[in-house]
């Protein structure tokens, strides 16, 4: 009867996730052109910090007793986002990457997880690491707002734009990405917090529920979010909510994490790190190309199902 009721419980988070992220896309999509900047912008702005609410919920709610569920979560969704999110969109439609603007932005969230790994090189993620990371998410915020304002000022000497019915489209839009977020943050705590009880059933480690359920659970939004983007031909946005969302899982989840309560470093986490680096850098590769085509979405839908069994194996 319980594991009927997790279940029935999974499915209506499910649905939310799917709801939640339709109208975030939405939403995002109405700001992006009456703001006259990129939806990619959007995506990594917008998209991505809504997104990355679960993550946050479920780090905070794991801060000072549970540790290991918060650096396993960090680390198996900045994975999934790649393996299994760019993965399976990848496979749907080829992923065109903007290699003008996504450059920086990979090579930043290349940089941010190389500064993790020197961050806990000493055992441990202390408050002041928190801190050192939540400062570096201020600076990238007001480095991404400052490439809005450049596209603003460029696209506004080719626009002309009618204030009569801006407001209530900003409204509109407001609304429905607030409506998104909320329900993108209650469907993944229903689902993860219900995956987690039948996990902890099978006597999973803290750490094993963070890499794979709860990983998956928390990535489920930028999945859903990514799809529908994808879907409905945006797939600036989808891209630039998986590179902002594994750059706020570092900066913002991981900061807030460490900041309220030490995390301790156990020396075979640092081969988790190099797995997230590995996926990580496979963007490089889909940079130079310029897109992202079915068989490397195949492959790395693979290589994720592949660290899956093996993060159980092992």
């Amino acid at each position: 009867m319980d594991i009927a009721i997790n279940a029935a419980l999974t499915a209506v988070g499910l649905a939310m996730l799917c709801f939640g992220g339709n109208w975030l896309v939405n939403g995002g999509v109405i700001i992006a052109k009456k703001l006259r900047i990129s939806n990619l912008i959007i995506g990594m702005t917008v998209v991505a910090y809504g997104t990355s609410t679960p993550e946050l919920a479920a780090s905070i709610a794991a801060a000072g007793n549970h540790s290991g569920i918060i650096l396993g979560n960090i680390i198996g969704s900045n994975i999934a986002n790649i393996g299994m999110v760019i993965g399976i969109a990848a496979i749907m439609v080829p992923l065109v990457i903007s290699r003008k603007t996504l450059r920086k932005e990979i090579s930043i969230m290349l940089g941010v997880s190389v500064l993790l790994i020197v961050l806990s090189l000493d055992g441990e993620l202390s408050q002041y690491d928190g801190i050192l990371l939540i400062g570096s998410l201020v600076a990238f915020t007001i480095f991404t707002f400052q490439d809005v304002k450049k596209q603003r000022k460029e696209n506004s000497e080719n626009h002309e734009t009618k204030n009569d019915t801006k407001k209530s489209v900003y409204l509109k839009a407001t609304g429905l990405i607030i409506l998104g977020i909320s329900l993108l943050g209650i469907g993944a705590y229903l689902t993860v917090e219900n995956a987690v009880v039948l996990a902890i059933e099978f006597g999973l480690s803290e750490k094993l529920i963070g890499l794979t359920v709860i990983a998956i659970g928390t990535s489920l939004p930028e999945l859903i979010t990514s799809v529908i983007a994808i879907r409905k031909g945006h797939t600036d946005i989808g891209v630039g909510n998986i590179v902002g969302s594994n750059i706020y899982n570092i900066l913002m989840i991981m900061g807030v994490g460490a900041a309220l309560g030490s995390v301790v470093i156990a020396f075979d986490v640092f081969l988790d790190y190099a797995i997230m680096i590995a996926f990580s850098a496979s963007l490089l590769v889909a940079l130079k190309m310029g897109v992202i085509k079915r068989p490397m979405g195949i492959i790395l839908a693979i290589a994720y199902v592949v660290f899956l069994i093996a993060s159980f194996v092992i």
